[in-house]
Order: C-alpha cells, then sequence, then structure tokens
C-alpha cells in the first residue's frame, strides 16, 4: 500500500512539473526576447507558485503550526486555483492560436503587396527643374517609415501572437480565479426552497429550516467568515438551523477562537449539528464538545422529537474508521412512522439508508456544487446528487452548495449559499 502511494504521488508531482513547465514555456519563454528582468521574474512566479501550494497542503495535512499554515494558505491554496485555470485556458489558447497566426500572417502580406502612392510635388512647377541630389548608397528614401509590426520579420510575427495569446490566457486565469474568490469573500448568499411533506401537520406550514454545511473554518477562513455566515442565518430568522457538517478544518485548540461566533446563533427551535469528514480529520470528538460548548446540539445517530415532526442526524461516513460511523437503525428505529422525520446526514450518499428506513427529508452538503468548474462533472461521478432538491423513491434529498470552501477560498460556477427550507403540508 505504501509503495502504491509513494507512486501515485510521484505521477502527481509529474503533472504538476510537466504542466508548469509547459506554462513556462508558453507564458514565459515564447514571450520575451531573451533572458532578462521580465524572464527571470516570470520563471520566479512559477516556481514560487506550485512550491507555496505543496507546501500549503503539507503542512494542513501535517498539522504544522497554525501560523505557519496561514502563511501559506493564502498563496498556495489560490495557487492551486490558478493552476487550474492556467492549464483550461491553456487549452483554449493552443486551440485559437493557429487562427491568430493566419489572421496575423494575412496582415503581413497586405501590408507588404499594398501599392506606394506616388509623391505629389509640392511648390510652383517648372519646366526644367533642377536634378536632385543622388542619395548616399546604402540610404532609405527620403520620407521613407519603418515597416509596421505586422510586415516585420516571421520571429517577429511569432513574438507578437505569443504575447497576444499569452496575455489572454494569464488575464483570463486570474480575472476567473479573482471573481471566483470575491464570491466566497463576500459571503453566501440566501437560497429559498419549499419542500411539500406528506405527513407533515398542517400546523407546521411554513416551518423554516436554514440549512448551512461545508463552512470550513481554517487558515484561510477564519472569525470574521463564522461572523458573516452567522449573520445571514440570522437575518432569515429560521424555526431552526441545521449545520450539516465540515465546520472546520483543523483542531479545537487552533480554531476555538474562529469558531465563537456560532454561539450567537439564533432560532426558535434552536441549532443542530452533524459531523461531516473532515470534523474526522480534525478531532471529531473535541469538535461535538465544542459546539456543544457554543450552544449547538450534536445529533449523533440520534433523533429529537420537535412538536410537528422528528428531527434526525447521523454521523458521517468518515466515522467508520473510528468506529463511530452512521447508525440508522440507532437514530431513527421504534420511531412513530405517522410522523413526519427530517435526516442531517453530511454527504448525499447517505440517501439510500434514508430511503430504507423511510426518511421523508434528507438535508446534505459534502459537494460544494464542484467548487470550481468543471469539478461538477466530478462531483456529478461521486455523488447521487451534487446540488438542489431531488427524490428518491418517497423521500426527498436536498444538497447545499455549502457556504465556505476547502483549499482555495475560490468558487467558479457553485455559488456558496445558506438554504432556507420552508415545508409545506398538504393539508394546508
Amino acid at each position: 500500500m505504501a509503495v502504491v502511494l509513494a507512486l501515485v504521488v510521484l505521477a502527481v508531482l509529474a503533472a504538476l512539473v510537466a504542466l508548469h513547465w509547459y506554462a513556462w514555456r508558453r507564458l514565459v519563454r515564447d514571450t520575451t526576447r531573451g533572458p532578462g528582468r521580465a524572464r527571470r521574474t516570470g520563471t520566479a512566479v512559477l516556481v514560487a507558485g506550485p512550491v507555496l501550494m505543496v507546501a500549503a497542503l503539507v503542512a494542513e495535512r501535517a498539522g504544522a503550526p497554525f501560523w505557519l499554515q496561514r502563511v501559506l494558505g493564502w498563496p498556495g491554496f489560490l495557487w492551486m486555483a490558478l493552476t487550474l485555470y492556467l492549464l483550461l485556458a491553456l487549452v483554449a489558447g493552443e486551440l485559437v492560436r493557429p487562427l491568430v497566426r493566419r489572421v496575423v500572417e494575412r496582415g503581413a502580406r497586405a501590408e507588404q503587396t499594398a501599392p506606394v502612392p506616388a509623391a505629389v510635388p509640392v511648390g510652383p512647377a517648372s519646366a526644367d527643374p533642377e536634378p536632385a541630389d543622388p542619395e548616399p548608397a546604402g540610404s532609405e528614401p527620403a520620407g521613407s517609415e519603418p515597416a509596421p509590426p505586422q510586415a516585420q520579420s516571421a520571429p517577429s510575427r511569432r513574438l507578437f501572437v505569443s504575447r497576444l495569446v499569452g496575455g489572454t490566457v494569464a488575464a483570463a486565469a486570474v480575472g476567473t480565479v479573482g471573481y471566483g474568490t470575491y464570491g466566497v469573500l463576500r459571503g453566501p448568499a440566501v437560497k429559498r426552497v419549499t419542500v411539500p411533506l406528506a405527513k407533515l401537520p398542517r400546523a407546521a406550514h411554513g416551518f423554516r429550516i436554514a440549512v448551512v454545511s461545508d463552512i470550513h473554518l481554517g487558515p484561510v477562513l477564519g472569525r470574521g467568515f463564522a461572523q458573516k455566515v452567522v449573520d445571514t442565518i440570522n437575518s432569515t430568522r429560521p424555526d431552526l438551523i441545521a449545520v450539516v457538517g465540515d465546520l472546520v478544518d483543523g483542531s479545537v485548540k487552533d480554531l476555538g477562537p474562529a469558531a465563537a461566533p456560532l454561539s450567537r446563533l439564533k432560532a426558535r427551535h434552536g441549532s443542530y449539528f452533524v459531523t461531516g469528514n473532515h470534523e474526522y480529520f480534525s478531532g471529531a470528538d473535541q469538535w461535538v464538545e465544542e459546539v456543544r460548548r457554543l450552544g449547538l446540539h450534536p445529533l449523533e445517530n440520534a433523533r429529537t422529537e420537535l412538536p410537528a415532526f422528528d428531527l434526525a442526524g447521523v454521523n458521517d461516513l468518515a466515522g467508520e474508521s473510528e468506529g463511530e460511523g452512521p447508525d440508522f437503525a440507532k437514530a431513527l428505529g421504534d420511531r412513530d412512522t405517522s410522523r413526519a422525520v427530517v435526516l442531517l446526514a453530511h454527504q448525499p450518499l447517505q440517501i439510500h439508508e434514508a430511503v430504507r428506513h423511510h426518511v421523508d427529508l434528507q438535508l446534505s452538503g459534502h459537494t460544494h456544487g464542484g467548487q470550481l468548474w468543471p469539478g461538477d462533472f466530478v462531483a456529478a461521478a461521486a455523488n447521487p446528487t451534487v446540488a438542489g432538491l431531488d427524490r428518491y423513491g418517497d423521500t426527498q434529498l436536498y444538497v447545499s452548495r455549502g457556504a465556505g470552501a476547502w483549499g482555495p477560498p475560490t468558487r467558479v460556477g457553485a455559488p456558496s449559499d445558506i438554504t432556507v427550507i420552508e415545508l409545506a403540508s398538504r393539508q394546508a
């Protein structure tokens, strides 16, 4: 197993080196005239970027001092997103490069073959003008202009094309990552979804559950981001708050202050929490106790009876490695099946067990909606539903895209959200 893991790591590193060499070739070597400040600067950026990216990943996974994780996190994880969009933009650049080259060459040929207009004499006409002094040998005719860039040599045209395509590639990648990062940092938007439940009594029609998942407090997203999430949730005035996993990426010691704003969550029927896979990377038992201290109610394979329906929660699948995996029988057994039940389960994959236990509605996260396009295609291959409301038999599943982001604090094509689920009674 160790040998296989080592080979996989080597293969990933080799691919990373190859990609950055190719990016250096197209964006630095092909756009500069030779060794100089521009080439040295570009080379330094394309070497430092991947080094910081690997260092940030290793520091987080190895539990390096938190200050070091924070120093490496921003540049390292942003470069991870930039690497993806540089690759996609470079591929697009290769597709359009032949077209750009043909356009430039056609313009150069047109300049070279254009007729030169005859000179018009200025001043009074003379019947017998004196001959002009001969031009010195090898000199350019008076009044001539240098050939335009399009009519210069083939090497100059290649440099022009490389700079045009390379500049567009770099601008597209940086712009995409910049806009996607701005979208995360400004905070999640509020979505509102109505879900009818056949067993919901008429008195509970319009009951509002604020669903938040995948906040991912860590070296990059800290206390200020947590406060934005709390303020957004409270602004919706929900009846109940459901935090469905992946709250943190780090220990209570490092991230306790960042999670402190959660104590200000307000809902008439309280706030509830279930673990996600990242809690098991971060010390799940400690975080269960911490969220309890902050006023949330952890549902560890447990159920609570609310006036109108049952609320249940199961541990994440990642807990199986620690003997704390999901136990649907414990959470849902011996309940009154005439009452509606809403289940909190971090991963959409848990829907199949939910169907077998006749759950009415499962609330999940985990997928981030793909987070970075085209990651939604990868997420779709691993999850039954990537985002939104879906139905499996008599069980409905709602998957939130999440409020934060893992790794790069960036989202492209998968905006963050906090969803207010409004339950509807069919008797209303």
